[in-house]
């Protein structure tokens, strides 16, 4: 059976660092070249005779178009021969992939352990230090793939850099056993071949992978909203809202949104539609600003009249959408001014020693603020917009 995933785009391309989650599923693989910045690559002598040693436990050919290199991000896959749309670039049989997969997919999740173990238990843990654990952990974790066989590593597949720029095809083939890449744009000879390790923001890159992009699409900012304690509607509220809200939904990366958490996207046009600021989001404001018993059932109704979702179209009450309308954007405000002291808060430091210690660190942390800085302005001016419009209307 072939799971083929096809996957839209973004740029730029690192290694992983660290990680604290496993890879992507491996059918959600995607490959491209790195054309946005040159970055030099070479060939790898102290991997040459890594890939024989892989095609004899084999028995099989993995490869004749790839080869390892080094790039400004480490180890890397380079094609060592023109590539075009249709080549098979990679092979990889199941029988080469983790033969510990079964075991260590039993072993505790990271937060069921306990670290004072290596103090207590030194007997276990001789000439073992939580340096050396951390860096066993992460090296496996960056590595490990998700499939329909569950967690395992794909030698040889682990050497693929981050991108994301173009389109790409990856079969993992259940009948064959095997898991293969198939290119869909012409490669030359010493040009890089990478993977999208998934539509991730900067905030999941970071957590998982140990990097950031410096300018990621895929970025998105998670705010949480609350009905005050001290409003006096405030369990009138809740019970509506409970009895209307939308089931939590999954979206491609797996994370899914609660009721009172709304996951923000860039929204491309301050005069558009509002997409990235979720419907969920406006309608719980709308549900929030509510002053009355009366304005809290006449949107009951609405909701049994229509399709059943909450407060999903503009109120009624032109005063009550604006306030639902403003209360977002002051929240969102507040937000934009955080991050701007946090940025501020990373300027470099006057000691040299301090900020070369620190200076991927504070780029990284420059990276999520700035991205998610992008989105939150990005909705403040469509709601600045959408206020002024209803107020003159």
């Amino acid at each position: 059976m072939l799971s083929i995933t096809r996957i839209a785009n973004h740029c730029w391309l690192h290694r992983p660092l660290f990680t604290l989650s496993n890879r992507p599923s491996i059918t959600k693989l995607k490959l491209s070249t790195f054309s946005s910045v040159e970055v030099s690559c070479s060939s790898d002598e102290e991997c040459d005779n890594f890939l024989p040693w892989l095609e004899r436990k084999a028995g099989t050919k993995i490869s004749s178009v790839l080869s390892i290199g080094k790039s400004a991000y480490g180890r890397s896959l380079l094609a060592s021969k023109s590539i075009e749309p249709g080549d098979c670039m990679l092979k990889v049989p199941y029988n080469v992939h983790s033969e510990w997969a079964p075991f260590m997919s039993r072993l505790p999740q990271l937060g069921e352990m306990h670290n004072t173990a290596f103090g207590h238990f030194p007997e276990f843990f001789d000439g073992i230090t939580f340096d050396d654990f951390r860096h066993a952990y992460a090296l496996v974790e960056s590595r490990a793939w998700r499939s329909t066989r569950g967690v395992s590593l794909i030698p040889f597949a682990d050497f693929l850099n981050h991108d994301g720029a173009a389109e790409e095809v990856v079969l993992s083939d259940e009948d064959k056993k095997l898991s293969e890449v198939i290119a869909d744009r012409n490669y030359s000879p010493g040009d890089q071949v990478l993977i999208r390790y998934g539509k991730f923001s900067n905030a999941t890159l970071l957590l998982d992978f140990g990097f950031t992009l410096s300018y990621n699409i895929y970025d998105e900012v998670r705010i949480q909203v609350n009905i005050p304690r001290h409003d006096p509607l405030c369990a009138k509220k809740l019970e509506l809202l409970h009895v209307h809200c939308t089931p939590a939904i999954e979206d491609v990366n797996g994370f899914s949104s609660s009721q009172d958490s709304f996951t923000i996207k860039e929204v491309r046009s301050a005069k558009g539609k509002g997409r990235g600021i979720p419907q969920s989001l406006r309608a719980f404001a709308r549900v929030l600003c509510s002053t009355s018993s009366q304005e809290l059932s006449d949107l009951a109704m609405e909701a049994v009249q229509n399709d059943g979702r909450l407060a999903r179209h503009p109120l009624k009450n032109k005063t009550r959408e604006l306030e639902a309308h403003w209360f977002l954007l002051s929240k969102i405000t507040r937000l934009v001014e955080e991050h701007n002291v946090s940025i501020k808060s990373l300027e470099p430091s006057s000691s040299p020693f301090m900020f070369q210690k620190f200076a991927l660190r504070k780029q990284m942390a420059r990276d999520l603020l700035a991205g998610e800085l992008r989105v939150l302005k990005s909705a403040s001016e469509w709601l600045k917009n959408y206020c002024t419009t209803l107020s003159k209307s």
